[in-house]
């Protein structure tokens, strides 16, 4: 069964290629160019996974994290952070937003497929 996806990010060619990995395991994937776009569109409709950027205008991963983990349909929804941010204190900050995980850019798309995987069961 496919699940539905939302990636968001402020590079068009980071949601480009992150969508094509994605779509190759017929997942239904959503982009959104910000963490505001992001949480408008979690606001009218659900997404099984959320994969988003750290650095973003507008609104930045952690402050979306720490948005949808404050509605009770995103309290559970995997929710992972793809970034170039690699730091010790920006992952703890990820993790106290409530982030599910953490990959760091350029990504691998086979490890992005087998942490999806994961984390949807």
């Amino acid at each position: 069964m496919s699940k539905s996806i939302l990636i968001v990010d402020d590079s068009p060619s980071i949601r480009q290629m992150v969508e094509v990995t994605l779509k190759s395991t017929n997942h239904d994937v959503t982009t959104a160019k910000d963490g505001q776009e992001a949480l408008e569109m979690c606001n009218r409709s659900s997404y099984d996974f959320v994969l988003t950027d750290q650095n973003m205008p507008r609104m930045d991963g952690i402050t979306l994290i720490k948005s949808l983990r404050a509605m009770p349909s995103y309290r559970s929804v995997p929710i992972i952070v793809l970034t170039t941010e690699a730091g010790d204190g920006m992952k703890a900050q990820g993790r106290a937003a409530g982030a599910t995980g953490w990959m760091v850019k350029p990504f691998d798309p086979n490890k992005l497929l087998q942490v999806v995987k994961k984390v949807l069961g």
